[in-house]
């Protein structure tokens, strides 16, 4: 039997911005790319933005041609952006930076020290709350190695992609890997591009359901600006659906295992349940009651709605003792205590 080739432990890095309308922030986000050694080329992919993003990225131009900027004139979403990319790239790795993150110092050069054969190889995303905390040259002050270095498996990587209640948002489907150019490549692998949710997570699941390997280890200098308005908080009931449905393509690969299947259904339970919430929403709003009543569509659903129409209850009962903001089921102000 001939070897499968493994991904090496060094070697170039494209680093792809898909950017819109990201003014504060993508100088940071250029400079910290440009910044790594490793990165022998650097990707800003400019979605039709209507401010000055791309004029603002040309200018991070630092002489040493490494970056390349793109303007679209029509937005096609972040997967179409990635995609240009990913197709005309020549490096051996290629990685994610979104358009208001940032990469801390040597973080590309220790991904690749621990890459031990793996398709993939990601850190734990650091987070902060503010567009200062970018600009600190110690943002993450590298420590050396605080966690195991662990590999995933797609069982795993499924699983780690439910959503937990009260905890931040750390689906492995957030992580920003070092992917190897040659095995998407070899396996057609790209963003999905009608997805504007989850593209990410689908396209990891794809390289692990051909048989590509995870490495996931801790921090090592993915700085991710946390905000309300990011594309991830303003998806919509569309993007949902197309989410929910991404697992069916997996089977399309290989047979999964039982536990793969049943991840894969825990995944679309959770994701269905954000849905139907959001169509309930929508229906109240719009006083349509039959919109309303499809969304409990089966004893699941049911059951995840009147528990959160019961929170809700319980919440507005509490508002109106202490005479704080009330909110509708999707959390929108409604009256101003004292009004």
């Amino acid at each position: 039997m001939q070897n499968k080739p493994k991904s090496p432990r060094s070697g170039t890095v494209a680093v792809i911005i898909a950017a819109y309308n990201a003014a504060a922030t993508i100088r940071l986000a250029i400079g910290s790319a440009l910044a790594q050694p490793e990165a022998t080329e650097v990707w800003v992919i400019d979605d039709a933005s209507t401010d000055d993003t791309a004029g603002l990225a040309e200018a991070c131009d630092d002489g040493s041609g490494r970056l390349r900027v793109s303007r679209q004139t029509v937005n096609g979403g972040p997967s179409k952006a990635r995609n240009i990319a990913l197709f005309n790239t020549k490096a051996d790795w290629v990685c994610v930076l979104d358009a208001d993150d940032v990469f801390a110092p040597g973080r590309l050069a220790r991904l690749l020290a621990e890459a031990d054969g793996a398709e993939m190889v990601a850190d734990a995303i650091t987070r902060v709350a503010s567009i200062g905390e970018l600009t600190s040259a110690d943002v993450v002050p590298y420590e050396g190695p605080s966690g195991p270095w662990v590999s995933v498996s797609l069982a795993a990587f499924l699983d780690g992609n439910v959503s937990r209640p009260g905890r931040h948002r750390e689906e492995l489907g957030f992580i920003k890997p070092l992917m190897s150019t040659r095995f998407l490549r070899r396996h057609r692998l790209m963003y999905a591009e009608p997805m504007r949710l989850g593209e990410d997570f689908l396209l990891y699941a794809q390289v692990l359901a051909n048989g590509g390997r995870l490495r996931l280890g801790p921090a090592c200098g993915y700085v991710a600006l946390t905000r309300a308005d990011s594309l991830s908080g303003r998806h919509s009931i569309d993007d949902l659906h197309i989410l929910r449905d991404s697992t069916s393509q997996l089977p399309k690969i290989r047979s999964l295992t039982a536990e793969e299947r049943r991840n894969a259904r825990r995944h679309w339970r959770d994701i269905d349940n954000r849905l139907q919430w959001r169509k309930l929403i929508d229906a109240v709003k719009t006083r349509d009651l039959r919109a309303a009543l499809d969304a409990f569509h089966d004893i699941e659903a049911s059951r995840q709605l009147v528990g959160k129409l019961a929170e809700q209850v319980w919440l507005r009962g509490v508002r109106r003792i202490t005479g704080s903001a009330e909110t509708d089921p999707a959390g929108t102000p409604t009256t101003t205590p004292g009004a």
